[in-house]
């Protein structure tokens, strides 16, 4: 039986936690010694600021080009933020939103690494794109320029149809669209910069992706004419990522999902209400926590809120993740919840060798 694809997901995932100390040209370093892992997508909180926004780079758009999930805004260039994506890990500037002095931060990388480009098709006018991709890990980031019209399509290169997908345009106060992992997630659409229940949406073109492209409807938000969106697509890997959904109980005993390996990485929504998204990691722990199953501090994509401890735990397992308590935000009874998550560890490496809880 094959448990996994993917035997050490840190190849391609990982979490840093660091302190902050304002100076220029800080680089920061992989906690992992055994191997070197160069992101393609970084993720960066102040979580001791309750007034830093999310940071988001890539190196497809280039190092000094933020995003914020907080935001709508416009891609912004930060020659003061991130500097580079190294070899193993990243290096910061001078800025408080990734680097304030004494503050405590978590920065969140994933790699793809292969080099694409072309001409989109479908529908309109053909427009250039360029990316980088893993078809290993089922993650591309894909940078490219809309056309207006209805059907664009978008090549992804992983080789399956993604799971989900998250875009933004780079120009104008425009939203995050998310491609929900439902059914019927081709005809709806989530905002990770806002609170909102998921919505009927024709900006996929009521379309479901393919294995080899997107499909994209002319609104602006997904496809105005010769602007430059960015979509990080993800397609679920077998022991390393899923993306899912599920229902909550309201019940101290809350539900349990299973992902098939131990979560390093978990972001939530639900869908039928309006409630924050979550982010939920295995190195973000309350004093005292250090090392057990439970996770309680929570951030929220969609604020620029620092760190918080909700006091409701939620529990990383060998091969999935339970929430205990009443927290609306992931278990409210009936309600329904989507989830992105990325492992810590397989539930079982190719070789049969088992992971353990926290």
């Amino acid at each position: 039986m094959a448990y996994t694809t993917i035997d050490k997901p840190t190849d391609y995932f990982r979490t840093k936690l660091y302190t902050g100390n304002g100076t220029n040209d800080t680089a920061i370093t992989w906690d992992e010694t055994d191997t070197n892992m160069q992101p393609n997508w970084l993720w960066i909180k102040n979580r001791s600021e309750g007034d830093q926004s999310h940071a988001l780079f890539d190196s497809v758009r280039g190092a000094t080009k933020r995003l914020s999930s907080n935001e709508n805004s416009a891609e912004g260039t930060e020659a003061t933020n991130l500097d580079s994506f190294d070899s193993n890990g990243f290096t910061v500037d001078n800025e408080v939103i990734v680097n304030g002095s004494s503050d405590l931060m978590v920065a969140w990388g994933w790699k793809a690494g292969t080099s694409v480009s072309g001409n989109t098709t479908g529908s309109g006018t053909a427009k250039a794109y360029t990316g980088s991709v893993s078809t290993t890990a089922g993650f591309s980031i894909i940078r490219y320029l809309g056309n207006g019209t209805d059907g664009h399509t978008i090549p992804h290169h992983l080789g399956v149809a993604p799971k989900m997908i998250i875009v933004k345009s780079t120009a104008g106060s425009r939203s995050w669209i998310v491609l929900p992992p439902v059914t019927d997630g081709h005809d709806k659409d989530l905002k990770l910069n806002d609170t909102d229940a998921i919505g009927d949406s024709d900006v996929w073109n009521n379309v479901a992706p393919s294995s080899t492209v997107f499909s994209v409807g002319s609104n602006a938000v997904m496809n105005a004419n010769d602007v430059a969106l960015i979509a990080y697509c993800f397609a679920p890997k077998q022991g390393y990522s899923k993306f899912g959904s599920y229902t909550g109980n309201g019940n101290a005993d809350g539900t349990f999902i299973y992902t098939g390996f131990k979560p390093a990485f978990v972001m939530i929504k639900a869908t039928d209400a309006v409630k924050s998204w979550m982010i939920l990691d295995n190195k973000r722990n309350p004093a005292g926590l250090s090392g057990a199953n439970t996770i309680r501090y929570r951030l929220s994509p969609n604020t620029n809120a620092a760190t918080s401890d909700n006091g409701d735990g939620h529990d990383f397992y060998s091969n999935g993740f339970k929430h205990f308590g009443t927290d609306t935000s992931t278990n409210q009874n009936g309600t329904n919840y989507i989830y992105m998550a990325f492992a810590e560890n397989p539930f079982a490496t190719s070789t049969g060798v088992p992971a353990t809880a926290r």
